[in-house]
C-alpha cells in the first residue's frame, strides 16, 4: 500500500498551452497540410494538447511519439516502439503495483513520477500513453532542467550502431557522468524564459560544465543559491537510494530539476489566491453536468456527453495492451521489429527475477479515482528533483556504479557552484 509520502509527482516536462499561429499567409501547401493534420490529430485526444514548453525528449507534432497535457492536469507520455515502450510500462507497473511490498521499490516511488496507469484516445485505440502527474503545475514560474545521468547512455543490449551513435553524440559521458539535455530558466529582469536545448549540453566540456550548470540557476539578476542547496539535498537522497540497492540498473535515464523562478512574494500571492476556497472547488478535469466518465485501460478519463462514450471494460490485461501496442507499432516502426524479437526473450526472463514477493508481476498500480486530483496542490517545496525516462531499466544483482558515478559528479559540480 502506498502512503501519502509516496504520492509524489513528476513527468519529464511541464504543462503549457499550445500556441497556434492564426496567420497562414506565406506558408507552403505542405506546411498548411501538416498544420491541418496536427490540428486534426488533436481533436480525437479528449481535449489533450501537446506540451508547448518541454525542455527535452520527443515532441508531439515533431515526432510521432510525444508528450501531451491532459485536462485533469496529468501528462501523457506516448509509449515508445518495442522493446523500449513495453519495458518502461513494465517498470512503472512493477514499482507501482498495489501489492508491492519490496521496500526498495516502495522507497523508489518517492523519486518517480506518480503513475496513474495507461490511457488510450477513444479514436486511436493503437496509441497507448503512460498517465503521469506533473510536479510543475504547482509552480508559478517553473524553471526546468533535464539531465541524463550515468557513464553510458546506451544499455547492455544495444546494437553496435546504437552504441557508436550515443558515444559520438557526447564522448565525455563516461568521464563527466551526466549530460544536460535541456533547460528553461525564468528571467526576472525581463519576465521571459531563456531556453537551451541538447546542443547546448553537448557543447559543455570538463572546463565549462560548472558555468553551464550555473546558467540554470541564474535568473538574470543573481544565482539562486537557495535552489542549488535544495537541489543538492534532493540529489543526495536519490544517491542514498542507489547506494543501498543492487537490483536495478538505469541507462539513459534522467533527473528533472524544477524550482520556482518568481519571487517569494509572487509565489506566496499565488498560493493565497488558490487557498481553501479553490481546494474545495471541483478539480480541473472532473466531470460536471453534461459529462460522463470514460474508462480507458482502467484509468478514468473525461469525455463530453456528446461523444456518447460509456464505461469500457475494466478487465483489459497488460498482455492485451502489449499485443495491441505491438500490432499498432508493427506498421510504422519496421526498424524496431527485429530488435524487439531479438531482445524480448531476455527482457522477459530478466524482469522475472525482480517480481515482487506476491508474484503479481503484470498487474499495474491503477488509480481507481485518478480524476479526483486537487486543483491546487498543498504548499509546494520550492525545488523538485525527480527521476524520469525508464525505457532502459534492467534487473541486476550489483550496484549501479555508472549511475552512482554520475550522481556524485553532478553533486560535486553543484557544490562548487554553491561555494563560489
Amino acid at each position: 500500500k502506498m502512503t501519502a509520502q509516496h504520492q509524489t509527482v513528476d513527468s519529464s516536462l511541464t504543462l503549457g498551452q499550445n500556441q497556434i499561429c492564426s496567420c497562414d499567409s506565406g506558408r507552403s501547401a505542405s506546411e498548411k497540410e501538416k498544420r491541418k493534420s496536427q490540428d486534426g490529430s488533436q481533436k480525437h485526444l479528449n481535449g489533450c494538447l501537446p506540451l508547448s514548453h518541454q525542455v527535452a525528449g520527443h515532441k508531439y507534432g515533431v515526432d510521432k511519439v510525444g508528450i501531451l497535457q491532459h485536462p485533469d492536469g496529468t501528462v501523457l507520455k506516448q509509449l515508445q516502439p518495442p522493446p523500449r515502450g513495453p519495458r518502461e510500462l513494465r517498470f512503472y507497473s512493477m514499482v507501482y503495483d498495489e501489492h508491492c511490498c519490496d521496500p526498495v521499490l516502495l522507497d523508489l516511488q518517492m523519486f518517480l513520477p506518480k503513475y496513474y496507469g495507461t490511457w488510450t484516445p477513444a479514436d486511436a485505440p493503437n496509441d497507448l500513453y503512460l498517465k503521469l502527474d506533473d510536479v510543475t503545475r504547482k509552480f508559478n514560474k517553473p524553471c526546468i532542467m533535464d539531465v541524463k545521468i550515468g557513464q553510458k547512455s546506451y544499455d547492455p543490449y544495444a546494437l553496435k550502431e546504437k552504441k557508436d551513435q550515443q558515444i559520438r553524440k557526447y564522448p565525455l559521458m563516461e568521464e563527466i557522468g551526466f549530460l544536460v539535455l535541456g533547460m528553461r530558466i525564468y528571467q526576472v529582469t525581463t519576465d521571459s524564459y531563456e531556453t537551451h536545448d541538447q546542443h547546448y549540453g553537448r557543447g559543455l566540456v570538463k572546463e565549462t560544465i560548472k558555468d553551464g550548470l550555473t546558467r540554470f540557476f541564474f535568473n538574470g539578476n543573481s544565482v539562486r543559491k537557495d535552489a542549488i542547496a535544495a537541489s543538492i539535498q534532493k540529489v543526495q537522497n536519490i544517491l542514498q537510494w542507489f547506494e543501498s540497492q543492487s537490483q536495478l540498473h538505469f541507462y539513459a535515464s534522467s533527473l528533472l530539476f524544477v524550482y520556482e523562478g518568481s519571487s517569494p512574494q509572487t509565489a506566496q500571492m499565488k498560493r493565497k489566491a488558490g487557498s481553501l476556497a479553490d481546494v474545495s472547488t471541483t478539480p480541473k478535469g472532473c466531470p460536471t453536468d453534461g459529462e460522463v466518465l470514460e474508462y480507458n485501460n482502467n484509468v478514468c478519463v473525461i469525455s463530453s456527453m456528446e461523444n456518447g462514450r460509456t464505461m469500457a471494460s475494466l478487465g483489459q490485461s497488460l498482455s492485451n495492451i502489449y499485443a495491441l501496442h505491438k500490432k499498432g507499432c508493427s506498421k510504422g516502426h519496421h526498424n524496431d521489429v527485429s530488435l524487439e524479437i531479438e531482445t524480448s526473450e531476455q527482457d522477459n526472463s530478466l524482469w522475472k527475477c525482480t517480481t515482487p514477493p506476491n508474484g503479481n508481476e503484470n498487474k499495474p498500480q491503477l488509480e481507481k479515482e485518478s480524476h479526483h486530483m486537487p486543483a491546487v496542490m498543498q504548499r509546494p517545496n520550492e525545488v523538485e528533483v525527480r527521476m524520469i525516462d525508464f525505457a532502459h531499466v534492467f534487473p541486476s544483482n550489483t550496484k549501479d556504479e555508472g549511475y552512482v558515478y554520475g550522481l556524485k559528479q553532478l553533486l560535486t559540480v553543484l557544490q562548487q557552484i554553491l561555494n563560489n
